[in-house]
């Protein structure tokens, strides 16, 4: 019945969904992927992709306004080859993955490994930092016909996902061809958690098409029971975030110097990421307190979405700051005059996680504003000192281990922003140590990989078991 009445619902808004995907620039890309549509038929039309699972072939005017064309894999896939499915929503979830896709492929050679997202920015993490390993394509809208045929075409031998992607008929389909499905770095923030609490009936039937449930805090498991997990398939493992690497020899990421942003040595640099409107203009105020005491002081500030660069420019540039797009950034260009102040706007992607490494001090955004939070642990990686406002609902355990450690401060606005900041730029103790913390931190909660691959391992091999059993009787 909740099924029936889910669909129903689904059906009803469809016109209003696919309204805002076709309206929405950002969206358009990827959608006759998201709707299924391969531009053929059969298993068969997966069995040469590159890329976008072979949905890349599709032509029209969806993709004719920003081309792009995917990257080769060095070999060509095999026709009938076991595939492993990974689902990351965006961005973040998409470089949570890359260390697990990576080991996957170590442990797996023989599989071909599919990452799907739903925004460009997820894609555009995979194709980067998992090229010649993995393989992206967007992931299909929750219609019933829908996921379907992509499940069909795919046909994979185990599903994870990150998070809480949970699609209702997208797990039924799956639980239906027999494939486990797996939640990895699991977590629900009390808004999601209570919004599915509403739902609980439904929520139930889906949670129990998902083999296992591999948690980040006992938050979360406690949470992901309450809404009908079976609790001897919830595991508390840790955040794979914790995981990550850093350095463009380990993780693909973008190696930025401080000569590629204009930023001399001995410079102070204030590094806000993932910003959202609302909490740039608190950065910016207290940016200006600091500049009364370290006039040479740079802000580099890296809006989470990057198409509002522009209006962001022109709030910068509104209060007499000098602003500097890394876009537009060429060899040579001269330095504005010291004590003007000056901006540095990353409108690139990618980027980012390797800029974190030349701050002074760091602030991660949505934390501001009452978004959640982003990544937290980027900055803590290079073992920068990071501050971060009081809305930390989607990274509350990031937030609580810093602060524990002395690794970073929770700030309540702008003033105190500039207050914090201005501190630790002129007490250089003070930060170092702030730093090491930061960096033990994580040192002191890796783990969640190994975990969480041993346990996809022990679901793989056991049902290659058991299909063995199968074959000889």
């Amino acid at each position: 019945m909740w099924y029936f009445l889910y669909n129903g619902l689904l059906l009803i808004a469809s016109p209003i969904i696919l309204g805002i995907l076709l309206v929405k620039k950002r969206c358009r890309r990827g959608l006759l992927e998201r709707l299924g549509l391969s531009g053929s038929s059969g298993p068969s039309s997966l069995s040469g992709f590159s890329g976008s699972c072979g949905f890349s072939r599709l032509s029209g005017w969806l993709r004719t306004k920003e081309p792009h064309k995917p990257e080769k894999r060095d070999k060509p896939d095999q026709p009938n080859q076991p595939v492993i499915w990974v689902h990351a929503v965006s961005l973040g979830e998409a470089v949570a993955v890359v260390p697990l896709v990576q080991e996957l492929r170590r442990r797996y050679p023989q599989d071909r490994l599919v990452v799907s997202t739903v925004t460009e920015t997820g894609r555009e993490a995979v194709e980067q930092r998992l090229k010649g390993v993995a393989d992206h394509c967007y992931a299909p809208l929750d219609f019933p016909w829908v996921v379907r045929r992509v499940v069909r075409l795919l046909n994979p031998r185990l599903f994870v996902f990150v998070e809480t992607e949970l699609w209702p008929n997208l797990l039924r389909t799956l639980h239906r061809r027999g494939v486990p499905c797996v939640m990895i770095n699991g977590r629900l923030s009390s808004r999601s958690f209570e919004g599915y609490r509403r739902i609980r009936p439904l929520m139930a039937q889906v949670l129990s098409h998902i083999r296992l449930f591999l948690m980040q805090s006992e938050r979360d498991a406690m949470r992901i029971i309450a809404l009908g997990a079976d609790p001897a398939r919830v595991v508390r493992v840790g955040n794979l975030k914790f995981d990550q690497t850093v350095g463009s020899g380990t993780s693909l990421i973008k190696d930025i110097t401080r000569a590629g942003l204009d930023i001399r040595d001995q410079t102070p640099v204030l590094v806000a990421g993932s910003t959202h409107p609302g909490e740039e203009e608190q950065i910016l105020d207290g940016y200006e307190s600091i500049l009364a005491h370290h006039p040479e002081t740079v802000l580099v500030i890296a809006p989470r979405h990057i198409e509002r660069a522009s209006d962001l420019d022109v709030v910068v540039r509104g209060r007499g700051l000098a602003v500097q797009r890394r876009s537009e950034m060429t060899d040579g260009r001269s330095l504005p005059p010291a004590g003007a102040g000056r901006v540095v706007i990353l409108d690139t992607r990618g980027e980012l996680a390797s800029v974190y490494r030349h701050a002074t001090v760091a602030f991660v955004g949505g934390t501001l504003v009452p978004v959640g939070g982003h990544n937290l642990l980027e900055p803590a990686l290079w073992g920068k000192p990071v501050l971060f406002g009081p809305y930390t609902d989607h990274c509350e355990e990031l937030a609580s281990l810093p602060l524990e450690a002395g690794a970073g401060a929770r700030i309540r606005d702008g003033r105190e922003f500039g207050g914090e900041a201005e501190q630790l730029i002129r007490d250089g103790k003070r930060r170092e140590a702030m730093g090491r913390a930061a960096s033990l931190v994580v040192t002191e909660n890796r783990g969640a990989l190994r975990r969480s691959v041993e346990f996809v391992q022990g679901i793989l091999n056991s049902d290659r078991t058991e299909a063995s059993q199968l074959v000889r009787a």
